[in-house]
């Protein structure tokens, strides 16, 4: 079985700025998620578009999937050093896009430009992972990666709130700018000029299955947004279909963008991506509704509800962080352990969403402590089960299917609280109705995520006892 390393087997002066790299195209990409939420009232103020408030944030979370699926072609043809430069400078063009955009369509126009590049920021992060480290590390490289999104909790919000008090909300996107050239610039010295497996694989990307990914998520975004609950399930269940045709075609396919056993239940890297979708999906109603019931209910302000739902990333951090060093046999309970965490804390924020705030935020911390518990573990299987050849498509496939459960437990999300009675109005009753029904909702996502961590420990574990006990160098 593979053997563990310890933090300091990350110390090594040469992976340094490697680790700096990855962490900082992370952090860009994830900060800037949160730093819109802070600047769009100042943006529709400024140049107007308040029917389109949805739709820079939409725009970001579509491309961001898009290049995210391609980001193994993009290896293949490009090395992954240019791969990720290229990244940080279509990011960094987005936002000056944004920056100097005269109306809120150039706005999203600016942001589906950022998004592609933070889609490939963030999916070839996991790449370079997967090629620059031994496996025995990827746990705690994961952990780093996940403790950026936590730190763009604090980041983000607070880059956009002080160019938004100085009432220069444009200031934010030139210094997103600067800041993507610089990641570019250290990127360049410090990846490796990594290729593929097999050079010779190189094809052009696939337009059809991109098309139906576009066309997905197109979909689930406008089930976000109708009122009507036939209508928002009939349009989650189409984008749910028109995912399945497209990973149908994609295993028939010579030039696939995910592995060739993608979602399979018998194999290593199959029941992971259903284990990461699943634990994504069920995180994914916290950053949505959870500030909004906590507004309504409990008098808190903007600021205040943002921060207690930022509990649940810095329990991800932290956990993730504690546990990235465990055995595999403990790493096997904790991907069963993880999801029940996750279910109890969604389970107990909706029993107490209605009631004294007292304990309610650490319901909501456990929920990001049982993914934080269990997700470097889930990646690691995921890339590790990767057959020969296919090590870019399963890094890159961390990225698509995280992003994905997110965008699936959106939609899912806005169909649980139109169903509980969620109105624009926001009426108490609608809301304490919604607060029990969409977090509740979700709890049997994660049970079920409990039993797919059980299946994947299992396969990995036999898996494992059939390797013999390297750490690749460490």
């Amino acid at each position: 079985m593979t053997a563990t390393a310890g933090w300091s087997a990350l110390l090594k002066r040469e992976w340094i700025p490697l680790l700096v790299a990855l962490v900082g195209g992370v952090l860009l990409h994830s900060m800037n998620v949160l730093m819109l939420a802070t600047v769009l009232p100042s943006i529709v103020a400024d140049v107007g578009g308040a029917a389109m408030v949805s739709w820079p944030t939409t725009a970001f979370l579509a491309s961001s999937i898009v290049a995210a699926t391609c980001t193994g072609h993009l290896t293949v043809r490009l090395g992954a050093r240019s791969a990720f430069c290229a990244g940080a400078l279509v990011f960094g063009i987005g936002a000056l896009i944004c920056a100097v955009a005269p109306t809120m369509g150039v706005v999203v126009a600016g942001r589906f430009v950022q998004g592609f590049g933070g889609g490939v920021l963030s999916a070839m992060a996991y790449v370079l992972v997967g090629r620059s480290f031994p496996e025995p590390v990827w746990p705690r490289v994961a952990a780093l990666l996940s403790g950026a999104w936590s730190m763009a909790v604090l980041v983000g919000p607070m880059l956009g709130g002080a160019f938004a008090t100085w009432g220069n909300w444009r200031g934010s996107f030139y210094a997103v700018t600067v800041l993507a050239a610089l990641l570019a610039i250290v990127a360049a010295r410090a990846l490796p000029p990594l290729r593929a497996e097999e050079p010779g694989a190189a094809r052009g990307i696939p337009g059809g299955r991109v098309a139906l990914i576009c066309l997905a998520i197109a979909t689930m975004s406008t089930a976000s947004v109708v009122v009507l609950p036939s209508t928002k399930a009939g349009l989650f269940m189409a984008a749910v279909l028109l995912l399945v045709t497209m990973i149908l075609l994609d295993r028939r396919s010579k030039a696939p963008l995910f592995p060739s056993d993608a979602f399979s239940l018998g194999t290593v890297t199959g029941i992971a991506m259903w284990f990461c979708l699943l634990v994504s999906i069920s995180y994914s109603p916290l950053s949505i509704f959870i500030p909004i019931f906590l507004q309504s209910l409990h008098g808190f302000d903007p600021l205040a509800a943002g921060y207690t739902v930022a509990g649940a990333s810095m329990g991800w951090t932290v956990a993730s962080l504690v546990v990235a060093g465990r055995a595999p046999r403990a790493a096997g309970r904790l991907l069963v352990a993880g999801p029940l965490a996750m279910a109890a804390g969604l389970a107990g924020g909706a029993l107490l969403m209605s009631q004294p705030v007292l304990v309610l935020p650490a319901f909501i911390a456990l929920v990001g402590v049982g993914i934080g518990a269990c997700w470097g573990f889930g990646v690691q299987r995921l890339m590790g089960g990767a057959r020969r050849g296919e090590a870019e498509l399963a890094a890159s496939a961390v990225a698509t299917v995280q992003q994905s459960g997110f965008a699936l437990g959106a939609a899912a999300a806005g169909i649980a609280a139109t169903l509980a009675g969620f109105s624009r109005d926001l009426s108490t009753q609608d809301v304490t109705g919604a607060a029990f029904w969409v977090p509740m909702a979700f709890a049997p996502v994660a049970l079920l995520a409990a039993v797919v961590g059980a299946r994947l420990a299992m396969l990995a574990g036999r898996a494992g006892d059939k390797k013999p006990d390297v750490t690749k160098g460490t």
